[in-house]
């Protein structure tokens, strides 16, 4: 017998060797491992500001439409870029960039001197505690979903006008930037 007969020979099962610790191992595998939770993912609506992605919780998000003509609020903050009147309801629209410091000041959308809105342009309509408000975004993308393994939490020294930063999604090679739109508008 060669010498690699040798090594294979007590490698391999023999059925005359004694294998009981072998079975007494093997039986007590079979019990039930407790299930891993499954992650559920939650469904958020992805869109542009300034050439960055952003995501808020679709669930967050009334509805989705073009962008009209806006009525500019004399005096208003300068986030406010004017109202809008959807199906006889008189909503507020935000502009985000001031909040997230994206631009200086804000863009001149409403009024009679306002150029027309580009065509990607969307007013996402938010549920918010004092009612509906509209938020003007660059471009909406897709909906995402995210599972809890794929958030971290927002970067550390974002306070002040970021802090409706609420963390990072990461998707592939994807980062979303989470807002929680109701702090965002407040």
């Amino acid at each position: 017998m060669s010498r690699f007969s040798e090594l294979l020979d007590d490698f391999f099962y023999r059925p005359d060797e004694d294998v009981g610790g072998l079975l007494e191992f093997a039986a007590g595998s079979d019990e039930m491992l407790p299930p891993t939770p499954e992650e559920t993912p939650e469904e958020y609506l992805a869109f542009v500001l300034e050439g960055e992605w952003y995501a808020v919780p679709i669930r967050s998000v009334r509805e989705i439409g073009r962008v009209p003509p806006l009525t500019e609020i004399p005096r208003a903050e300068s986030n406010l870029l004017g109202v809008m009147n959807l199906r006889g309801d008189v909503i507020p629209v935000y502009d985000l960039k001031m909040r997230l410091r994206l631009t200086d000041k804000p863009a001149l959308v409403a009024g009679p001197d306002a150029p027309p809105p580009s065509r990607t342009a969307r007013i996402l309509v938010a549920h918010t505690e004092e009612g509906p408000a509209g938020v003007w975004v660059d471009a909406v993308k897709d909906v995402v979903r995210l599972k809890p393994s794929m958030l971290e939490s927002a970067p550390p020294g974002l306070g002040g006008e970021r802090d409706c930063v609420v963390g990072i999604g990461r998707r592939s090679s994807q980062l979303y930037i989470l807002i929680d739109l109701q702090q965002a508008l407040a």
